[in-house]
């Protein structure tokens, strides 16, 4: 496409390439991993001897 050489396709490159950087970064810091810390239970073994 010869006509559309003067659009400066560094520029379009660099747009580009911001739009796919921010939707990365987007997705990527918007999940959240639920905190295994408010899971956690105290674990007692209560140990019953027969003797």
């Amino acid at each position: 496409m010869p006509q559309m050489a003067p659009l400066s396709w560094l520029n379009l490159f660099m747009f580009f390439i911001m739009i796919f950087m921010m939707f990365n970064m987007m997705n990527y810091f918007s999940f959240t991993y639920k905190s295994k810390e408010l899971n956690k239970k105290k674990m007692t073994k209560l140990y019953t001897w027969k003797w």
